[in-house]
């Protein structure tokens, strides 16, 4: 495992030691933005509410503050994984039901908790190289290429593809110069800036419709659902929950490049994956979709250096808080699709970027045929669109990659 050196700035942050400031407000708030479109997208893609999504994200992000010693900023929301297995277990099974199998889906996260625990980090070392997760992170950032494409230049209701790649361009860029060119404060709210910047620019294309605020009650108790045990169901959905535990440990080998600390071993990947199994676990209690780490907040981290985890903690405070609100909630759904997308195209390529710079710390020969053949799967069939179905069972994009890495390493000969 890549050996990381330790910041003297970031390595006492957690939240034991953080002090809280007011303008750190606006900072997680930020990060919470950055979180938003994919936290309520897969809830709305799956019949869900995305009121309790809000909730359990902000809850499943302060449980694992809890797990992990409030050290990782990093923030928790519905993960992508579970979009199919939880559309097809509804209509099969039922929302109950269903909830049920991705209960003990997080159950997966505390088995490897506890193998990681007994046996050691040396186990991770030995399956999960620099060789096999850096590009795993780079078909996180790789695979969510695409959407940020689409999110910035499909056209949408009342306005073409043009004018939506001019409202993506101006996010950007105004992000990209803030970033660069603003000192202190700003700099740390560059992504806020420029989604300000879009949301301004879209005014005059007729892009904001604030009917849905108008409609939305003041206040609302999300539609919170008890899950009621099925073992069809959560035999459905437990094979499932192996690709975004892989995902989770590139997430955090991602943010531990970004911050310059080894969270593999402070606080440790066994408390990680706990506290993002227990989070899954408490979502599904209330209905919710199951937790995972968010790249696209990883990346908002780099470009901000906001290394803190105390902001990840305002950040939940405010989802909790945005979950009972539901003009709040309405307002920020108001924000078009292609500032986020916009947005977006800088922060999936962070990602990228951290895999190549994870690589280029491992030293070893790239092109040496082991390392190449390893790389090369991992990468085009990350990439690619490489799917092996049985059944109404999927496995494709980064959970295909990454177990085809895993499995290339530990079978493959050294060679001379």
């Amino acid at each position: 495992m890549t050996k990381l050196p330790v910041s003297p700035k970031s390595s006492d942050r957690s939240l034991t030691a953080y002090k809280f400031r007011r303008r750190d407000f606006l900072v997680g708030a930020q990060m919470l933005l950055v979180a938003f479109g994919a936290l309520v997208l897969v809830p709305i893609l799956t019949g869900l509410d995305p009121n309790v999504a809000l909730f359990t994200s902000g809850l499943g992000t302060l449980c694992f503050q809890l797990i992990t010693g409030g050290k990782i900023p990093v923030y928790l929301a519905s993960s992508f994984a579970f979009i199919a297995p939880i559309t097809l277990g509804v209509e099969k099974y039922g929302l109950s039901e269903t909830l049920s199998g991705l209960a003990v889906a997080g159950i997966v996260y505390l088995v490897l908790s506890i193998v990681i625990f007994w046996r050691g980090s040396e186990i991770v070392v030995r399956v999960l190289p620099p060789i096999v997760t850096s590009p795993v992170i780079m078909v996180i950032g790789l695979g969510l290429a695409s959407t940020a494409v689409e999110m910035a230049s499909e056209a949408g209701e009342g306005y073409s593809a043009v004018v939506a790649i001019v409202i993506a361009t101006v996010s950007l860029l105004v992000t990209m110069l803030t970033a660069i060119l603003a000192r202190s404060f700003l700099k740390s709210i560059s992504i806020l800036v420029g989604i300000i910047a879009g949301y301004l620019v879209s005014f005059p294309f007729g892009l904001v419709d604030f009917s849905a605020v108008g409609a939305a009650p003041w206040l609302a108790v999300p539609s919170f659902t008890a899950p009621s045990f099925h073992l069809p169901a959560i035999l459905f959905i437990l094979p499932v929950a192996i690709a975004p535990a892989i995902e989770h440990i590139g997430d955090v080998l991602a943010i531990s490049s970004v911050t310059k600390n080894n969270y593999l071993r402070n606080p440790g990947l066994h408390r990680t994956l706990l506290g993002d199994g227990l989070a899954t676990t408490l979502a599904a209690f209330l209905g919710g979709p199951p937790n995972t780490t968010y790249s696209e907040v990883t990346g908002a981290v780099a470009l901000t250096r906001a290394f803190n985890p105390g902001i990840m903690t305002w950040a939940a405070l405010t989802a909790i808080v945005l979950s009972f609100f539901g003009k709040l909630g309405a307002i920020l759904q108001t924000i078009p699709v292609p500032v986020m997308g916009g947005i977006l195209i800088i922060l999936f390529g962070t990602i990228v970027v951290i895999g190549i710079n994870s690589l280029i710390q491992v030293r070893d020969d790239l092109l040496q045929p082991r390392n190449l053949a390893i790389i090369s799967a991992i990468l085009i069939l990350g990439v690619g669109g490489m799917s092996i179905k049985a059944g109404v069972f999927a496995l494709e994009g980064i959970g295909l990659s990454s177990i085809v890495g895993v499995l290339l390493n530990l079978f493959l000969p050294q060679g001379k």
